[in-house]
């Protein structure tokens, strides 16, 4: 739920020295982080930002992180999937969702080719 560049512009919002490592930070320090990490737009990070736009329940965004994230993820695929829509289908057929040629590629874990006669 932190990337490189999310944490970067928290450490730089909270005054911390970029170059210090997780262990050397006051404990004034971590508050500092942690309060700015959960309310990210309090302290004018943009909205384009975040990883959670436009929420579909409440409209929000919000930096969603750690399990928060892998909860999000998979509420996001059974919703797609009880609409029947074609992301949540292809997804529940563990196929390519994002337009790909389907062909050729991605065939690990399926079974093709001819049986072979004895």
């Amino acid at each position: 739920g932190c990337g490189r560049r999310f944490a970067n512009v928290v450490c730089k919002k909270a005054g911390v020295d970029l170059d210090k490592r997780a262990g050397e930070l006051t404990e004034d320090e971590i508050d500092k982080v942690v309060t700015i990490m959960q309310n990210p737009r309090q302290y004018k990070i943009p909205d384009w930002f975040l990883n959670r736009q436009k929420d579909i329940k409440d409209g929000k965004f919000s930096q969603v992180l750690s399990n928060n994230l892998e909860t999000k993820l998979r509420e996001d695929l059974e919703r797609l999937k009880k609409v029947r829509a074609h992301r949540g289908i292809r997804h529940y057929w563990g196929l390519r969702v994002r337009g790909q040629h389907t062909k050729t590629t991605g065939r690990k874990g399926r079974t093709v080719g001819v049986a072979k006669k004895k």
